[in-house]
C-alpha cells in the first residue's frame, strides 16, 4: 500500500505546556526604555542632593541660633544680681540726700556714702547696667512708669517733670522703669472755661 507523503507546508502547532525551541527569537529592551531608566535615576539623584543641601542649611541655621542664644545668656546672666543691687543703690542715694542736712558729722558721712555709691555704680556698669535718663525727656512708656500727673507751665505736656525712682537698662533690655511724674496733657484750665457760658450770657 502506498504511503501518504508528509505535509511540510504547515508545521503542527505547539501545545499549551510545550517549551519554545532554542533558536526562537528573544525580545530585547528597546533603546527608549534605557533612556527612561536613566532619566529616573538622575531625577532621584537630584532629589537626594536637594534633601542633603536642605538638611545642611537647617543644621547651619540651628548652629547660628544656638550661638545667638548663648551670647544672650552671657549678656543677661547677671540680670537677677543687678536687680537685687538696685534697692541698695536707692538707699545709698537717700542717705546722701539726708546727710546733706547740716550736722557735725555730715561732711565725713557724705563722703563715705558717695564713695560707696560710685563703687556700686562701677560694678553695675561693668556688667552692662546703665541709668535711664528721664528728667526733662518726653514720657516713654517703654522706659518710664508714670506715678502722677502735675501742672508745670514751664514744661511741655507729656514731659517728665520729676523722678521718684531712677530706671535702669542692662545692655539694650529694660531692667527697671523709671518712676516719674508727668506734666498734664490736654486743654488748659482757661481753655476749659471758654466752653462754659457765663451767667451774663444766660
Amino acid at each position: 500500500m502506498a504511503e501518504k507523503p508528509l505535509d511540510h507546508e504547515s508545521p503542527p502547532p505547539a501545545s499549551a505546556g510545550q517549551s519554545l525551541p532554542l533558536d526562537a527569537p528573544v525580545a530585547h529592551a528597546t533603546p527608549g526604555s534605557d533612556t527612561e531608566a536613566g532619566a529616573a535615576l538622575r531625577a532621584e539623584n537630584a532629589a537626594l542632593q536637594d534633601r542633603v543641601l536642605r538638611a545642611l542649611a537647617e543644621a547651619e541655621n540651628t548652629r547660628r541660633r544656638a550661638e545667638r542664644d548663648l551670647e544672650g545668656e552671657r549678656q543677661f546672666a547677671v540680670t537677677g544680681l543687678a536687680r537685687e543691687l538696685l534697692p541698695v543703690l536707692d538707699n545709698l542715694r537717700r542717705a546722701i540726700v539726708a546727710s546733706e542736712q547740716p550736722s557735725p558729722q555730715g561732711a565725713s558721712l557724705i563722703d563715705g556714702v558717695r564713695a560707696t555709691e560710685r563703687l556700686l555704680m562701677g560694678v553695675l556698669q561693668r556688667v552692662g547696667v546703665q541709668q535711664v535718663d528721664a528728667l526733662g525727656t518726653q514720657f516713654d512708656p517703654s522706659r518710664h512708669e508714670a506715678i502722677m500727673e502735675v501742672d508745670d507751665p514751664s514744661t511741655a505736656p507729656g514731659a517728665v517733670a520729676g523722678v521718684m525712682e531712677d530706671g535702669y537698662v542692662i545692655h539694650d533690655r529694660l531692667l527697671r522703669p523709671a518712676r516719674v511724674s508727668v506734666t498734664r496733657r490736654g486743654t488748659s484750665r482757661d481753655a476749659h472755661h471758654e466752653h462754659i457760658p457765663s451767667k451774663q450770657q444766660q
